[in-house]
């Protein structure tokens, strides 16, 4: 973290406040005015004090640090702040300085699945920085679980075989320190060939199944104590897991059209494994967060709602693959992604291996009342054709976050 050098030297009658984080193009801010400020009052320019780091503030900074020996890239970092303090006598008591005043907003992280580097952004705005430069290819999905600070990778060996699973920490952010982009992620390989990882709801452990001879193991590992425990044990091997709730992880059979699926629930010590669904032509289920409802659907992709604790069943409006939506954390709404159309076909095996691709509109579904409404066409507000899945909301469901299947980009969707 920038620390100003300590000097001997007597207090200006002026005094900055760079804050922690590196400022260059496109920042903005307070720690940004009072860059200005100094420029201003030291090299007597008429500079409009907008704080926002634009064009003609590169220009000024590069030819400062050019005349102070310094590398002119125009970003000001720890060495360019440093020097800047020492030019005006100014000291520091503390051993860092405080922080501008801070607002705080959500950020997202995610991975390129080409290289493995780990990026953010915010949710207001698109302001993309590197976060790690440890070089993993081929990653095909991830996780990020204690609140951002860890991180699990899946990708394909060299030899196209072999699956391996990465559990890495992320370094920790201050308020007001950098984001640095050279962060070396270090970690642990879990099993080879693991077939299927979920995150807990308080996103602080995993569930990995991985076979162990003819069976497959269920295992919970703590992404911060790395304890582990198996919790589950079977002779069939074809499960999906989900971890929807602290009470409860479900199990259901891999789907595929025309092939009776079940869906099964225990508690996470491993214990009251009971059927939940049985008996559903490729079934795909999601629970929602207080375990009680569980959106499933079936190979004609039409959609319902088992309510575990009464028994009852719901139909819903709308046909689409659970994988295509999210609950809210209140269990009170589920967020969708629906196809305008759905031709014929296998369900869901097709969508699976891609020989069908879906334009969708996100839907609203009010489990309450039932109503079901559209809330966007993504293809009409961008002009490009969404076929969405991995979707997610922030911590305030202010924002719904969806990757599009036909290229793998991000998208945010503002919902209030």
């Amino acid at each position: 973290m920038p620390v100003p050098t300590e000097t001997s030297a007597i207090s200006p009658a002026i005094t900055y406040n760079f804050g922690t984080v590196t400022l260059k193009s496109g920042s903005a801010g307070e720690a940004v005015k009072e860059l200005q400020k100094f420029l201003k009052n030291t090299l007597t320019l008429e500079l409009e004090l907008d704080g926002v780091f634009d064009e003609e503030m590169i220009t000024i900074i590069k030819q400062w640090q050019n005349d102070h020996g310094l590398i002119a890239d125009g970003v000001v970092g720890q060495k360019t702040k440093t020097a800047m303090y020492v030019s005006v006598n100014q000291t520091t008591k503390t051993s860092k300085p405080t922080p501008p005043a801070t607002e705080f907003m959500p950020a997202l992280r995610y991975v390129d699945r080409a290289t493995g580097n780990i990026y953010q952004t915010f949710t207001d705005k698109i302001e993309e920085r590197k976060f790690s430069s440890t070089i993993i290819p081929k990653v095909y999905e991830a996780f990020f679980g204690n609140k951002g600070q860890s991180v699990v990778m899946r990708y394909l060996k060299t030899d196209g075989r072999t699956i391996e699973t990465f559990v890495a920490g992320l370094p920790k952010e201050y308020i007001g320190g950098d984001t640095a982009e050279n962060n070396e992620i270090k970690g642990v390989f879990l099993p080879e060939n693991i077939k299927d990882v979920s995150l807990s709801p308080d996103t602080g452990s995993i569930i990995y199944l991985f076979n162990v001879g003819d069976n497959i193991v269920g295992t919970t590992l703590n992404l911060t104590s790395n304890k582990k425990a198996q919790v589950f044990d079977s002779p069939f091997t074809e499960w999906l897991s989900l971890w929807p709730s602290s009470k409860m992880i479900t199990f259901t059979t891999k789907p595929s059209s025309g092939i009776p699926g079940y869906m099964y629930a225990m508690d996470p010590s491993g214990k009251n494994f009971n059927k939940i669904i049985g008996r559903v032509n490729g079934l795909t289920t999601l629970s929602s967060p207080n375990g009680k409802l569980v959106l499933y659907g079936n190979d004609s992709l039409s959609l319902n709602l088992y309510h575990t604790d009464t028994k009852v069943l719901d139909s819903i409006q709308i046909r689409t693959l659970p994988e295509k939506c999210v609950w809210g954390k209140e269990s009170d709404v589920i967020y969708c992604g629906a196809p305008k159309s759905i031709g014929t076909g296998q369900y869901p095996d097709a969508w699976y291996q891609g020989e069908v691709s879906f334009s969708d509109q996100i839907w609203k579904i009010d489990i309450e009342t039932g109503n079901a409404t559209i809330i966007a066409d993504p293809a009409a507000i961008s002009g490009e054709e969404i076929d969405s899945t991995k979707l997610m909301m922030d911590e305030g469901e202010n924002y719904l976050f969806f990757v599009n299947k036909k290229d793998s980009f991000l998208w945010e969707l503002e919902l209030k």
